[in-house]
């Protein structure tokens, strides 16, 4: 029995994006949206769930009845072989002080992303609040750095992923990705003053002397509803800007290339469409996907991304350019289609995992689990992977819901906790920002 609601009925918004004012493009349709979130519909969807004991994208608090993972080797990747190991999970019960993973800061409402400035300054985003907490470099001690104008949360809706620029030292430019009445859309705006800067101080408690300018969109129209929105943005080393954009529960989107949602989009930072993406004048860069939430290169410059599956089993892909990753017609391992389709490279079941945010550091990959409650560790290698993954933070040192894994400047990986959600049993403290060394 499918654990999502069925989809929202009606027409979905059409993308629009700004392209390069110096360059033609041909570009996908593009307008204003027109279509409102449907709020009563989602809220009885809701209710329909809280009903039947059900949760949407297999992301529930409970991870009982987890059979053991299913193995599963990569289609080969622009001629690169996958390398073809198992990769059946093996959970490891250990300790949190084993681990030496300490709390950075804590007290947190629903956090869903963090990206950080030259300073070392974290900031992250509050999904229902609206709000991105600044939290200096060496404090425990956040504070609202601002509130994002017209953020509607609703289920999993509202301010998503962060991306600070690889430029920032000379644009100042902070990236945000999120729901408004009518849209997902991704926006940027300045950050100035308060010691931003590379080599700069923390700029005082509270960004004092900080200005965030009016946010200004780069991209509008994405179909947004109460589950399935994506959200993750990240800068890959090429410079342009990647973003995990999900089907909303209609499956029918991500085989369609003329519809941005069930993607991996490519855009430039001022979201034009970059000259040698795949598919000439379109943001898509991959197609195929369910609900895409962690977005991470590994040292030779693969893009790594995990994605919730329905019923079955979660995964792990390898991206390519232009490549097609099979859903609605395959969920997890199955059959390509002569090549058609590439198959993820690890599979889990979705008790075991419900995978968000990743992080890679050296050969290892970090993938956030919510409904599966652990930290995965994947051992890369090549376009493969090599033995089977791991899982910290179980048993008694488990933290709950893990919402984001991202690289901190110190070298640490920072993990998001998030029980306060709605879908998790928060405990005193929730939610925090840990970091396992």
């Amino acid at each position: 029995m499918s654990a999502e609601p069925p989809a929202r009925p009606g027409p979905a918004a059409r993308p629009t994006h700004t392209p390069h004012p110096n360059r033609a493009t041909r570009a996908p349709s593009v307008g204003a949206a027109t279509r409102a979130l449907r709020l009563g519909a989602a809220a009885c969807a809701l209710g329909l769930l809280a009903g039947l004991g059900l949760v949407a994208c297999g992301d529930s608090a409970s991870t009982r009845g987890s059979p053991a993972a299913s193995p599963a080797a990569g289609t080969a990747a622009s001629g690169t072989a996958a390398s073809g190991s198992t990769a059946s999970p093996e959970a490891l019960g250990s300790t949190t002080g084993a681990n030496g993973v300490r709390t950075v800061t804590s007290g947190l409402a629903s956090p869903w992303d963090v990206a950080f400035l030259p300073s070392g300054d974290a900031l992250i985003s509050e999904r229902d609040s609206g709000r991105i907490l600044r939290l200096p470099a060496g404090s425990s001690t956040p504070s609202v750095l601002t509130t994002l104008p017209g953020v509607v949360h609703h289920g999993e809706s509202g301010l998503l992923g962060l991306a600070v620029s690889p430029t920032f030292a000379t644009d100042r430019y902070v990236y945000a990705y999120h729901t408004s009445a009518q849209d997902n859309r991704i926006v940027r705006f300045r950050v100035t003053g308060g010691g931003t800067g590379a080599g700069a101080g923390t700029g005082g408690a509270g960004g004092v002397g900080m200005r965030v300018e009016a946010p200004t969109p780069i991209l509008t129209g994405l179909a947004a509803g109460v589950i399935h929105n994506g959200g993750r943005i990240r800068f890959g080393p090429d410079g342009m800007l990647y973003a995990g954009v999900g089907d909303t529960g209609d499956r029918t989107l991500a085989q369609n290339r003329e519809r941005l949602n069930g993607k991996i989009l490519r855009l430039r930072p001022d979201g034009g469409v970059p000259a040698d993406n795949p598919f000439p004048g379109s943001l898509v860069y991959s197609l195929g996907h369910r609900n895409v939430q962690g977005l991470a290169w590994d040292g030779d410059g693969r893009l790594w991304a995990s994605e919730f599956g329905q019923d079955r089993f979660d995964e792990i892909n390898l991206i390519v350019a232009g490549g097609d990753y099979g859903w609605p017609v395959v969920e997890g391992t199955g059959d390509t289609d002569g090549g058609r389709f590439h198959n993820p490279l690890v599979t889990w079941t979705t008790a075991q995992a419900s995978p968000s945010g990743i992080a890679i550091r050296g050969s290892t990959l970090y993938v956030a689990a919510l409904r599966g409650q652990r930290l995965w560790e994947v051992r890369l290698a090549g376009a493969g992977v090599s033995g089977r993954p791991t899982a910290i933070l179980t048993g008694t040192a488990s933290v709950g819901r893990l919402r984001a894994a991202v690289n901190a400047p110190d070298g640490s990986v920072w993990i998001l906790t998030n029980n306060t959600d709605g879908r998790g049993r928060p405990r005193a403290g929730d939610d925090r920002v840990l970091a396992l060394p």
